[in-house]
């Protein structure tokens, strides 16, 4: 082990000392490699933010990754029932919807159905028909002029769902849960109602099926949740206020409840599935509760193996690549160096430490190609998140991935491998008779 040990601090020494004798030809192989390099750094680390960013569109769509995601069925009672057990959780959040118009009374909205709002009005979901009991379904706009107005689906909450869900604040605030509700409802929309309130100047009157009377809301923020239909989210309370509670949970108004708890509320969904099942109706499923646990792995396993065999064909390319540079300048560097290879051997130099003098001028000139290679990547994110980051949110505040520093520093050292094998045994089989040309 100390003969071993020795051979390789002398490999080490002696192959620094021949990247200080040919500073020219290292640093041109050097440029190779770090094309090479910085390609798979690109790769890895364009592989680590592609991820983030099917990831995060799931985030804001779904929620997190673990997250519990419960569907409560509408039932009569069951909108009350949910209130109270989730009254106090910090570990649950419900989502209850329905659908809302801001602006003119008696008049159809511009988007019927909450359709998006596109540069020539929107339109195209049709209108949300209501339906009794019996099947008897009727238009609720029926006979009533255009006007105008603006449909939105509303999400009531009962507390920030952001810690399930991070929702992009864009302007002004988030709803604010502390303190009384008010009743002038608070408004936080998403792009596609703001987008819509933008393009119509509409009055700030809103009303609802189940409704007791029309509100008058106010809109503090604007939130990107991915989203392409107009949306808006207020407080449950403050929403109650305008409408009974047993009106949530009416399919002909907007059906059941969406729950999304932590991956540790086991108590809290094992409460509300015995409560739901005293309560629902055995001819409507028999009180169950669907429960699923988010994965974006799970839901996009296609779309993230094809990404990710994709970056690793270019990662391999460009090492091959660089590979090959430096393989090039190793073989001329072998040759030019024939005679003090043979004069080493003639004074005993050991054939495994000519080698080995060989690769370790390889794999140093490619740990230093690398960690300038890394060091440039950083640099260029960086740059990238400053000049881009307004626009494309992916790139806001995002770190340089360790995994494209990791991979960075392996394909440096595999890159050195590759390229000094072949030199360093070409340099091994060198005759001792050659020192006699000298």
């Amino acid at each position: 082990m100390i003969g071993l040990s020795g051979r390789f601090r002398s490999a080490l020494i002696i192959g620094g000392q021949g990247i200080r004798a040919r500073k020219l030809r290292t640093f041109l192989s050097m440029i190779s490699l770090f094309l090479g390099v910085l390609g798979v750094v690109a790769a890895q680390a364009g592989q680590v933010i592609a991820h983030r960013a099917l990831v995060a569109n799931s985030e804001l769509t779904r929620g997190v990754d673990g997250t519990q995601q419960v569907y409560l069925p509408p039932a009569d009672g069951s909108s009350e029932m949910l209130m109270d057990v989730i009254k106090g959780r910090k570990d649950a959040v419900a989502m209850l919807s329905t659908q809302a118009i801001i602006g003119e009374p008696n008049v159809r909205p511009i988007n019927e159905g909450g359709s998006p709002i596109d540069g020539g009005g929107g339109g195209g979901y049709g209108t949300m028909m209501q339906c009794d009991a019996e099947g008897n379904c009727v238009d609720p706009n029926e006979g009533k002029p255009s006007g105008q107005a603006i449909e939105v689906r509303m999400l009531a909450l009962t507390g920030d769902v952001r810690q399930f869900r991070p929702l992009r604040v864009q302007s002004g605030q988030w709803l604010d849960f502390h303190g009384a509700p008010s009743l002038a409802p608070r408004l936080v929309l998403n792009k596609a109602a703001a987008k819509a309130f933008t393009m119509y100047q509409v009055p700030a009157e809103m009303r609802f099926q189940g409704s007791i009377a029309n509100s008058t809301p106010r809109i503090v923020g604007v939130v990107d949740d991915g989203q392409p239909q107009p949306q808006a989210y207020v407080r449950t309370d403050e929403l109650l206020n305008w409408m009974p509670p047993n009106a949530l949970s009416d399919p002909q108004y907007g059906g059941g409840a969406e729950i999304l708890a932590s991956p540790t509320a086991t108590d809290f969904i094992d409460i509300l599935k015995k409560k739901f099942a005293a309560i629902a109706d055995p001819k409507m499923g028999g009180g169950q509760v669907y429960v699923d646990t988010i994965s974006a792995e799970d839901m996009m396993p296609g779309e993230i193996q094809l990404m990710r065999w994709v970056f690793l064909g270019v990662s391999i390319l460009v090492l091959l690549i660089g590979s090959a540079g430096i393989l090039n300048v190793g073989l001329a560097t072998v040759g030019e160096r024939i005679e003090e290879f043979a004069l080493r051997r003639a004074v005993g130099t050991p054939r495994l430490l000519l080698a080995g003098i060989v690769l370790a001028e390889t794999l140093l000139t490619g740990l230093l190609t690398a960690v300038a290679a890394i060091g440039a990547g950083i640099a260029g994110l960086e740059a990238a998140s400053r000049l881009f980051g307004d626009r494309q949110p992916m790139l806001q505040d995002v770190a340089f991935p360790w995994e494209a520093g990791v991979a960075g520093v392996a394909a440096g050292l595999i890159a050195g491998v590759l390229g000094g094998l072949v030199p360093a045994a070409r340099a091994a089989r060198i005759p001792i008779a050659t020192v006699m040309r000298a």
